[in-house]
């Protein structure tokens, strides 16, 4: 069966484009389209679409704002598409709700395949993780689900009273995972946090400006040559794998690992070169493998690992790739892995 979605753009043109490249998709089907936030409401309503692809940037009633009132009444998926301009739009779209946004290409016509792919391997995953989440609710009982068993490579660990430093990648759903982490870190916060989400150019100065402002803790987009102070957490910046070496930030243009850069795994090598087993890795919500192994390498020093669980992921892939390969020593929820942090923290 298709996924049926519903197309909002403001622009004829682009609505034809959209529609186009979505019909040539196998497994999803457009349903609708609209050219205004009023009438998406309205026809939504009607249609019962799976998912609604809509511009952050319509006038009259914007993306944002047509998000928020669809949340209200209904839990359909939404997926946000952005172009220049509309990046703080688009991060505060992501904590209000949105599952996943998809940047527009500058030039649609000649990166046609490019967003083709990337669009549908993005809307797939969101409803692939769904699924699993329905088969697993039909099958349980009123009895209280138990943790996946996770047959680590390693020694079993307890977590670490102190650490130097925290480490967490994401990609889709991480930036309402992270602002939900981030948000809870107390003032006297006295290590660095690194932190790799998987965003285009752009996009990361706006969704830590947006942490910064929401949190107790002092939250930048990290800059090459940057002296790591405690304390501070850092946010890869889109388009450069970001690597810590002897206390400096370094950002690196190398090729892209596992089709994304800035990559988790880039990230999580250097630190565990940097701060040997005094380092917590943690790996949010996300599709694909990215993550695990950065996780096997900071295991391989005597770190401790945790990965955010199916319940509570929007897309559980990078989570389930590493339990799967034995790099974690938890799989738990989100707010778990919060307590856990915040528990280390008061101590570190």
């Amino acid at each position: 069966m298709s996924i049926k979605i519903f197309l909002v753009d403001d622009s004829p043109f682009m609505r034809k484009v959209f529609s186009d490249i979505i019909s040539d998709i196998v497994g999803l089907e457009v349903i609708g389209t609209s050219r205004s936030g009023r009438d998406t409401i309205r026809r939504s309503e009607q249609l019962k679409p799976d998912l609604i692809l809509m511009d952050v940037n319509m006038p009259g009633l914007n993306g944002l704002e047509t998000l928020k009132l669809i949340k209200e009444m209904s839990s359909v998926r939404i997926v946000m598409m952005s172009s220049q301009g509309g990046e703080d739009m688009t991060i505060e779209a992501l904590e209000s709700g949105a599952d996943d946004f998809i940047g527009k290409p500058e030039n649609l016509r000649a990166n046609s395949d490019e967003f083709k792919k990337e669009l549908e391997v993005r809307i797939k995953a969101l409803f692939k993780t769904a699924e699993a989440k329905a088969r697993t609710a039909i099958k349980s009982t009123p009895v209280k689900r138990k943790r996946p068993v996770l047959n680590s490579i390693f020694p079993e660990q307890t977590v670490p009273e102190k650490v130097k430093a925290i480490a967490i990648g994401a990609s889709t759903g991480g930036p309402r995972a992270l602002m939900q982490v981030v948000s809870k870190f107390p003032a006297n916060l006295s290590i660095p946090v690194f932190i790799v989400q998987h965003m285009p150019a752009g996009f990361t100065a706006s969704f830590a400006q947006r942490m910064n402002t929401e949190s107790n803790v002092t939250v930048v987009e990290a800059v090459d040559g940057l002296p790591v102070e405690k304390g501070i957490v850092y946010v890869a910046p889109g388009n450069y794998h970001m690597v810590v070496e002897n206390q400096t930030i370094r950002l690196l243009s190398t090729p892209k690992i596992h089709g994304v850069r800035p990559a988790v795994d880039i990230l999580f090598e250097s630190i565990k070169d940097e701060y040997k087993q005094n380092i917590i890795g943690v790996v949010l919500t996300g599709m694909g493998y990215d993550g695990t192994k950065g996780l096997y390498d900071i295991k391989s020093v005597g770190g401790y690992t945790l990965a955010q669980n199916e319940e509570t992921s929007v897309v559980y892939g990078m989570p389930k790739n590493a339990v799967e390969n034995g790099v974690v020593d938890q799989c738990i929820g989100l707010k778990e892995i919060s307590d856990i942090l915040n528990q280390i923290i008061k101590v570190s």
